[in-house]
């Protein structure tokens, strides 16, 4: 599989953009970070000799692919590679990818076996995908994955489709990256060539980057079209995939379950049960590990939990009839009832009581 190294002046950030690849892949990619130098007072900047321990960590055979942030950066990746075996070095990629978004792609497709060029191909285009979404188009190289190849009409693009899969997208939030990665995911172990289209726009649906720049929104519909070999099962588990919303997690209101189930032809009755809802607290989506908060508290004394008065209550009240207030409005300390309970006194009555 191949290996990728995040290259950045703060540690802070490569970790962060690994935490964001590791969930698109769960952690199935070989990724290392050199981030930082070692400098408590000045931390901010990067370190050849870092940058090639990370390749030698993630290096299995089948290549590295290097992303960095800044300048020195590439400065670092490039002095890196004259530190290594020359064998090793020949199998390294700088790539000139923007650092989140390319780390993103190429994670997706390191993670189904794509071998070190196409790996590098899908990280270069994550800047198309970008400047189409923001209606910013690229100049036209003509290079693999460049701003062209991003989106095209469905009536210029493919061959005949051999197979088709028409259905809604279940997911509230629609094809965000996630769902985009699993598609890529569930596509990885079949021989075919598998085509996604909304309306007159048609993309490959091995690629993160080229969904992303059809912008599918939840309940619209789309078509995946497959020839080769393993059309029909490569069809079969992207409907298994849409069944489960994706990934994603089925709405409060039921809606992305109803579908789902329509789209596997159940009835709604056999539909599972909704799962239990929790207080909100504020607009948004949360993404994160759920925790059951139980507070602690210090349980009562025997006697009090099976009905006996607490000894302030025991001790004389006000005389006016009228009056049914303790003479202890809070209790005394501890030591304070010891002490009386000891000389045999009642217990220290408020000033002002009788």
């Amino acid at each position: 599989m191949v290996g990728i190294v995040v290259v950045t002046h703060s540690a802070m950030l490569g970790q962060g953009v690994k935490e964001l690849a590791e969930q698109m892949t769960q952690g199935r990619v070989p990724l290392a970070v050199a981030g930082g130098i070692e400098d408590p007072d000045h931390p901010i900047g990067t370190d050849p000799v870092r940058v090639m321990a990370a390749i030698e960590e993630v290096q299995q055979g089948d290549g590295v692919l290097v992303l960095m942030d800044l300048g020195s950066a590439l400065m670092s990746a490039e002095t890196a590679l004259d530190l290594l075996p020359p064998e090793v070095a020949a199998q390294v990629r700088l790539c000139p990818a923007p650092l989140v978004e390319g780390v993103m792609a190429a994670a997706v497709q390191a993670s189904i076996g794509a071998d070190l060029d196409t790996v590098l191909r899908e990280a270069q285009s994550a800047l198309a995908v970008k400047a189409e979404l923001l209606g910013m188009p690229l100049p036209r190289e003509g290079a693999p994955g460049g701003a062209d190849e991003a989106a095209s009409p469905a009536a210029a693009a493919a061959p005949e489709a051999s197979h088709e899969l028409t259905l809604m997208v279940p997911n509230r939030l629609g094809l965000h990256a996630r769902p985009a990665a699993r598609i890529v995911t569930a596509l990885g172990p079949f021989v075919a060539d598998v085509q996604l289209a909304r309306g007159e726009r048609m993309v490959s649906a091995r690629s993160v980057n080229r969904i992303a720049t059809l912008a599918v929104r939840g309940g619209e519909t789309i078509t995946f079209r497959a020839t080769g070999a393993d059309a029909a099962q490569a069809l079969k588990a992207l409907a298994d995939l849409a069944a489960e919303n994706f990934g994603d997690a089925p709405d409060a209101s039921g809606s992305s379950a109803a579908t789902g189930t329509a789209a596997r032809g159940k009835a709604g009755a056999t539909a599972a049960p909704a799962a239990k809802g929790g207080v909100p607290a504020s607009p948004g989506v949360a993404v994160g590990p759920v925790a059951w908060h139980h507070p602690a508290f210090d349980a009562p004394p025997p006697d009090l939990a099976a009905g006996a008065p607490p000894p302030w209550r025991a001790s004389r009240r006000r005389k006016s009839s009228s009056c049914t207030v303790c003479c202890w409005t809070t209790p005394p300390s501890p030591g304070t009832l010891a002490s009386a309970s000891q000389s045999g006194a009642s217990p220290p009555r408020r000033p002002g009581t009788q």
